[in-house]
């Protein structure tokens, strides 16, 4: 079953890599077009590089993706050449049979992901990544929160920040996985935002649960940080944080989605546009696309 499964979201992903490649003009391209950008990247990851919260969703399930994301901006500034962006949202790591995710079990993985993109990868030099959120529980981290259960709250990010160290062994490897499929690339490891600014209060999840989540949140970046560190690759930690001071989900200039009137909620606790702009803006000024061309 379990194989099955992945066969499934594997062929998904290989027909959206096709479609892709048509459209930018993998099979033939006009004797008249313009040479593209020297760096050319790929993009993979879960739904904060996949575009959640940009805009409307353009690629059906299991891998949703929408426009225009942190990836879009990059590639519109003409610095680099988008190859593809694999990333769907509600991505794991990897797929495990034996403790599936509650939430997104169809949605294929960084792994898979990777599997996929064989081709692109050998000719990448720029790879950004988003993942380990939804692994590290921050679903069960909001759904914990979302709730006057203070104790409860902070119950449920206690035991997510103690299992912290397992996921780091999973993020060191997949970073592995991506320089060997992707040797000539720099690997650009987007981190997250906190998610609240306890000053301004939200009705729906107490002050004390917000510094509890935002707490969750620093404790995956360091996480993050240090499986970076711990690879050996020549992977780059990309902090937001202090990009998204002061422009929490609560903030009177929020930079995250939050309205549960949406239709499709799963753009809550993303990246508005300006979001995905701050985001495309850190990993340009931490990676440089520009030096990338003289190595």
């Amino acid at each position: 079953m379990a194989t099955h499964q992945a066969r499934r979201r594997l062929a998904a992903l290989a027909g959206g890599l096709a479609v892709l490649g048509l459209s930018l003009g993998f099979v033939g391209s006009p004797a008249t077009a313009a040479p593209p950008p020297s760096v050319d990247y790929v993009a993979l990851g879960d739904s904060y590089t996949a575009g959640t919260g940009a805009g409307g969703l353009y690629r059906d399930a299991p891998c949703w993706q929408s426009h225009p994301g942190y990836v879009d901006v990059v590639a519109d500034t003409g610095r680099v050449n988008l190859l593809a962006n694999l990333a769907c949202h509600g991505a794991l790591l990897t797929f495990d049979p034996e403790f599936p995710s509650p939430f997104y079990n169809g949605a294929p993985t960084v792994l898979e992901q990777i599997a996929v993109g064989q081709s692109v990868l050998r000719e990448a030099e720029l790879v950004s990544l988003s993942a380990g959120a939804i692994d590290a529980g921050s679903l069960l981290a909001l759904q914990a929160c979302a709730s006057t259960d203070n104790a409860g709250c902070a119950a449920t990010v206690n035991a997510i920040i103690a299992n912290l160290p397992v996921l780091e062994a999973g993020l060191e490897g997949v970073y592995q996985t991506i320089r060997a499929s992707a040797p000539r690339a720099t690997i650009a490891v987007m981190g997250y935002p906190r998610l609240f600014d306890p000053v301004n209060g939200l009705p729906v999840i107490p002050v004390e649960n917000q510094a509890n989540v935002n707490r969750a949140t620093d404790a995956l970046n360091s996480a993050i940080a240090k499986a970076v560190a711990d690879s050996r690759t020549n992977a780059k930690f990309v902090d937001v944080t202090k990009r998204f001071a002061g422009h929490a989900a609560n903030s009177l200039d929020p930079w995250i989605v939050l309205d549960f009137r949406l239709p499709l909620p799963d753009a809550n606790f993303h990246p508005n546009v300006a979001g995905h702009q701050a985001y495309a803006a850190a990993l340009v000024s931490t990676v440089k696309p520009a030096q990338l061309t003289k190595r």
